[in-house]
């Protein structure tokens, strides 16, 4: 069990979470509930959204799911704002929504870019305009979930290490432009963490999944991530405890970048 932190730590705040139907988008959605947070769930996926939202209002959240196509920026709008109708104000946007094409850039499709950058680097953008003005009047702070392959790359994966870089110097630029207004911005680099994205590359490269598993857990800790411990860092970059903390990339990844 991954929990590490006491409860409560971001009670009184209003969040917004997108990619929060699975994986680490879902784990930080749920543990900014139960830390306190009143928390959207936004992601396309309704299903897997909705319950997710019901999971933390099981444990005394208070969860809301929006449907949301982070790559329009009518949809990232309509999610801000429905934060602000449901919970009064915004004072964390975490940036989660994810896909990976396993690809160099000779096998990649121009669509498959344009799937990539749209969901992984534009939605960055979108919601972070929709949401500065609303962060600025709270002195909130942004969330990027980025990638160690946004600081080195690898393999056939040119479109997601395009994306998850561009998060990251984005997050240093947004950093840079709304310090003066308070608004914290940061990002974490994960390693592989298990979620079914991490899985479903296996497939994409055309390996055994248990064969790409051990691979993956190569790193100095001799496994690979879970959700909840990516989690806690967000738990952490969103918290006062992380108040002088603006324009970093924290790296959560059992030592794989070392």
């Amino acid at each position: 069990m991954a929990a590490t932190l006491s409860r409560r730590t971001l009670d009184g705040k209003v969040a917004l979470v997108t990619g929060a139907a699975s994986g680490i988008g879902r784990a930080i959605a749920v543990r900014y509930a139960w830390q306190g947070a009143a928390t959207i769930f936004a992601d396309l996926n309704e299903v897997g959204g909705a319950v997710a939202a019901e999971e933390a209002a099981r444990k005394g959240g208070r969860a809301k799911f929006v449907r949301t196509d982070v790559s329009k920026a009518a949809e990232c709008e309509r999610a801000v704002n429905e934060a602000l109708s449901a919970f009064g104000a915004l004072h964390i946007l975490v940036n989660c929504a994810g896909v990976i094409r396993r690809a160099s850039v000779t096998e990649l499709s121009e669509e498959d870019w344009d799937l990539v950058m749209d969901t992984n680097a534009k939605s960055v953008f979108l919601a972070s305009r929709a949401a500065m003005p609303h962060l600025a009047a709270t002195r909130g702070n942004i969330v990027n979930i980025a990638s160690g392959w946004g600081l080195a790359a690898g393999p056939r994966a040119a479109a997601y290490c395009a994306s998850k870089a561009a998060v990251v110097l984005l997050t240093k630029a947004m950093a840079i432009d709304h310090g003066p207004q308070g608004v914290r911005v940061n990002c974490i680099c994960p390693g592989d963490t298990d979620t079914a994205m991490l899985r479903s590359e296996a497939r994409q490269i055309g390996q055994q999944e248990s064969e790409f598993l051990a691979d993956a857990a190569r790193r100095p800790l001799r496994r690979i991530g879970r959700p909840e411990e990516i989690a806690d860092a967000a738990v952490f970059l969103a918290s006062d405890a992380a108040q002088f903390i603006t324009g970093t990339a924290l790296v959560v990844d059992g030592g794989g970048l070392a």
